[in-house]
């Protein structure tokens, strides 16, 4: 067994201090360690998309980090987004355009949007496709996600 490392971390605005092993990626930390299994791990290449979380504000794919790089920063994964009683507005965008069929991918485009949206408030539908093509979804052909992007982005708005 390796030697462990003394991680400090700032995850959905919780401080934690934990003893990990350095090979440990982020996203096994975030589900197994701190037990946020909304991060999911699905081509466990960076090429999916769905372990996205934010890393100090900034989309990144969790699957392609060690845990101990993210020491002494803030990261936000989806459960941080919102709850069941009071959803983000992206979130409730997506249950009311319908943007969720399974939901594997639905963590990673949430998280990937959340920047997205602050700097581009009035997106157009070429703006939305851009910006979750590194997401990938095996259940839909991305419209019912690009008009609950539209329905967040205009709900932002107001």
């Amino acid at each position: 067994m390796s030697d462990l490392y003394q991680l400090s971390i700032t995850v959905n605005d919780t401080e934690y201090q934990r003893a990990i092993e350095p090979r440990i990626l982020l996203s096994d930390f975030l589900r197994h360690d701190l037990d946020l299994t909304g991060t999911h791990v699905g081509c466990e290449h960076g090429v999916c998309g769905a372990c996205t979380v934010l890393f100090d504000g900034h989309p990144i794919r969790s699957c392609l980090m060690f845990a101990v790089q993210a020491d002494g920063h803030h990261i936000q994964t989806v459960e941080g987004l919102g709850s069941p009683d009071n959803l983000h507005v992206i979130q409730k965008a997506f249950w009311d355009a319908h943007g969720v069929q399974c939901g594997f991918c639905t963590p990673g485009i949430l998280m990937t949007l959340v920047p997205f949206l602050e700097n581009n408030p009035d997106p157009d539908e070429a703006a939305i496709r851009q910006a979750i093509s590194g997401n990938l979804c095996r259940c839909t052909g991305y419209q019912n996600i690009a008009e609950a992007v539209k329905l967040a982005a205009e709900s932002m708005r107001t």
